[in-house]
């Protein structure tokens, strides 16, 4: 092992998926030299084993449902989906594991990539191990930001590591069908990845240890979901916890807590997710390996003034559009303190932001039928101590709803404020709803008073309208 002299840049981004390119790029557009360090595929967890590969696995699923809805296309798409070609597709979204177009995007903002494993090693210090083992040493003028990301957790689980589980990563990633899957979990992952392999043909079984299905959000969601994935074929067994597992000649044995003996051919465990942060030299800096990172608004790590945590690893919101929210926050907070400019927080994309807002997050579960929400639900509502009240409406009684498909089933509740008259939290799951997600976001954020909103008219016949009824509901 080598080491090279040590290379002075302004910041130092740890971790090169979407995150850290939006934080580097942003530094960049400042004027700051900048190095980007990643251990893997630059562009990140999300560009291939994550939101890349997971919605282009899922769009010819939720395409077929719904055209299976509607009269003079139906029969047409009665056949089993094309399994070759939707995998095929997937790999053309993730480039095929490539990461060449990524590494040309870096070279264009003007960012130097570093790869290979990095650490701090102090203050204002990353160590990186290169894959031949040669060790540069990056120091930071102004900053360094950690954007690693997280990882699939697995539980610890007698007979785990002989089995050789499935976690988000191999799901997304997987190059053929399994004939049976178990899958571990209940919630985003868990959901839309039953939802895939289901389709494609695999025979799948959901064990979940609570009540139910999407447990952070309303609890119609879950049913809805647990209700469509039944009908698709799935079985899907809910307050049920597993006592160990094996292969058995190849196949995956799984033990319930009661007794039963689930068959598989692969098992999945959608059981939550770590930061990557376990091995990065945070105990050089007072931290400890392993946590989440504590943060200010600014993105900014708690007692530090060099060191920010940006995306998974500050644990605010493990989205991959609320962690480029974040990077462009921290970015732009990192070039106003560089340039000794004070930050503002009526300025959120300007030089001068601090307002990474984490109260009106936004997340669509791309199921059949899909699941939005954003902000807070009734239960968390009332134990934030809001006076507040559920409008909850079936989409049966919108007209755009039966004209998109027959038989369309879904339902829509607003939170209400009572004494402020605006809307703490917004929950749709129906067949196309991840479109009207942003509406709703816009309400939540923007503190859309309800008299206001009765101005902002849906078009008909669309399921906007549910807009309509949702307010109507209120005022009755």
């Amino acid at each position: 092992m080598t080491e090279t002299e040590s290379i002075a840049y302004d910041v130092v981004v740890l971790g090169a998926g979407p995150v850290g390119e939006i934080v580097a790029e942003r530094t960049r557009a400042a004027g700051l030299a900048t190095a980007i360090v990643e251990s893997e595929l630059v562009g990140g967890e999300c560009s291939y084993w994550a939101c890349m590969p997971s919605k282009a696995l899922l769009r010819p699923v939720i395409a077929r449902a719904d055209a299976r809805r509607l009269p003079g296309l139906s029969q047409a798409v009665q056949g089993p989906l094309d399994a070759t070609a939707v995998l095929a597709r997937r790999d053309g979204f993730t480039s095929h594991w490539d990461d060449t177009g990524q590494v040309q995007w870096v070279d264009g903002i003007g960012a130097e990539l570093h790869r290979g494993h990095g650490r701090l090693a102090g203050a204002r210090t990353v160590t990186v191990t290169g894959p031949d083992g040669e060790r540069t040493v990056l120091t930071a003028r102004h900053a360094v930001a950690v954007c690693t990301g997280s990882r699939a957790q697995l539980p610890d689980l007698p007979g785990l590591a002989d089995v050789k589980p499935w976690t988000s990563r191999e799901a997304t990633s997987a190059k053929q069908v399994p004939g049976r899957l178990i899958v571990v979990g209940g919630g985003v992952v868990a959901t839309e990845m039953a939802t895939v392999w289901q389709a494609l043909g695999s025979r799948v079984t959901v064990l979940v240890r609570g009540k139910g299905l999407l447990s952070r959000m309303e609890p119609f969601a879950g049913e809805l979901v647990a209700e469509a994935l039944t009908e698709a074929g799935a079985d899907v067994r809910t307050g049920t916890s597993l006592e160990w597992v094996t292969r058995e000649n190849g196949t995956v044995v799984a033990v319930t807590g009661t007794g039963d003996r689930i068959e598989a051919d692969e098992i999945l465990f959608a059981t939550g997710r770590a930061p990557r942060t376990e091995d990065l030299g945070l105990d050089t800096v007072g931290l400890e390996p392993g946590s989440w990172l504590e943060v200010d608004d600014t993105l900014r790590v708690t007692g530090s003034t060099w060191l920010y945590g940006v995306g998974d690893v500050n644990h605010r919101a493990l989205l991959t559009h609320q962690g480029k929210y974040q990077a462009r926050i921290a970015g732009a907070a990192i070039a106003a303190r560089a340039a000794g400019v004070p930050l503002l927080e009526t300025d959120p994309w300007g030089a001068h932001a601090s307002t990474a807002d984490h109260h009106a997050v936004p997340q669509v579960v791309f199921t059949d039928p899909e699941a939005a929400a954003v902000g807070l639900s009734l239960a968390e509502a009332e134990q934030a101590g809001y006076r507040v009240r559920a409008v909850d409406v079936d989409f049966a009684s919108v007209a755009g709803a039966g004209l998109y498909a027959d038989g369309y089933r879904g339902r829509a509740r607003m939170v209400v404020d009572l004494d402020e008259e605006i809307l703490r939290g917004v929950t749709f799951v129906g067949p196309g709803v991840g479109e009207l997600l942003h509406s709703a976001t816009i309400a939540v954020a923007g503190q859309v008073p309800i008299d206001r909103l009765w101005h902002a008219v849906p078009s008909y016949p669309t399921i906007s309208e549910v807009w309509l009824r949702l307010l109507e509901g209120y005022r009755c």
